[in-house]
């Protein structure tokens, strides 16, 4: 009898689905740090162009989630104060960002 090699493809799928709802919390944990404080938040809207209404919208936004870790992906003082934050390593934002739409474009 001969067995079939696992089908680890449709097992890392089911892994990322049910990660999802964790990376989704945490995309809505860095937009809340980014919008606690005015310099991090002008910096925010200054650079992706975002007004009130858009950043009101993105909690329900998965891909704007995503782009909100690609944010805070993309400079490191703020990753390493939103990890030193929320005692998170710096590898758990960017394996979050994987997850959301568009993050598969990362690797």
């Amino acid at each position: 009898m001969t067995r079939k090699p696992p089908n680890f493809k449709a097992s890392q799928a089911r892994t990322a689905d049910a990660d999802l709802p964790a990376a989704e919390t945490l995309a809505l944990q860095a937009l809340a740090f980014i919008l606690s404080d005015d310099d991090r938040r002008n910096r925010f809207l200054g650079l992706t162009g975002l007004d009130g209404g858009a950043v009101r919208s993105l909690p329900g936004n998965l891909a704007g989630l995503g782009a909100v870790l690609d944010h805070l992906l993309g400079w490191e003082p703020e990753l390493l104060a939103f990890c030193a934050e929320t005692d998170l390593p710096p590898a758990r934002v960017a394996a979050a960002r994987r997850l959301l739409p568009g993050g598969d474009m990362l690797d």
